[in-house]
């Protein structure tokens, strides 16, 4: 059975990463923006990292630019926006496409293993995928769930 320790990406600098380095971990993957009304959730992925990063929680930043063009800049321009407006500490990867064509293929993966209200389609920014400690997905979140407002089920999947 596929699980997301099968896929590679590739981080801010071009160079593939195996999510096999997050094995055993609670993961929340994350499609962002930085000129998004949603952005201020940075705050809210920062503050549940922070909680739980000890206990083996991690949260996957992957930028998007499909939604009304709300991801501009360069990967460094976003890692310094999210940095210094945010304090944003945990880990953000390249700049990819979660719908279409294009789509990357761990995006693809996630959305077939948890459709929401559309099927496959990620509706904007800030969707959220919640991943348990064995790879699998277990929640999707729209991105009107606010992060603060999903800490219970990272809580519960930490203590399994």
């Amino acid at each position: 059975m596929t699980t997301i320790y099968d896929f590679k990406v590739k981080d801010t600098e071009g160079k593939e990463v195996s999510l096999d380095k997050y094995r055993e971990k609670v993961l929340l993957i994350v499609n962002t923006a930085t000129e998004c009304g949603f952005t201020p959730q940075y705050d809210g992925l920062q503050k549940l990292y922070e909680t739980y990063k000890d206990r083996g929680f991690e949260v996957l930043d992957f930028p998007c630019n499909q939604f009304g063009g709300q991801a501009p800049g360069t990967n460094e321009e976003i890692a310094n926006f999210c940095t210094a407006r945010f304090g944003t500490t945990f880990d953000r990867f390249d700049k990819i496409d979660v719908n279409g064509e294009n789509e990357d293929p761990l995006y693809t993966f996630l959305k077939n293993s948890q459709g929401g209200i559309l099927g496959d389609k990620i509706k904007w920014n800030f969707t959220k995928f919640l991943i348990d400690r064995q790879g699998n997905v277990v929640e999707r979140y729209s991105s009107q769930k606010k992060p603060e407002n999903i800490a219970k089920d990272i809580e519960g999947l930490l203590d399994k």
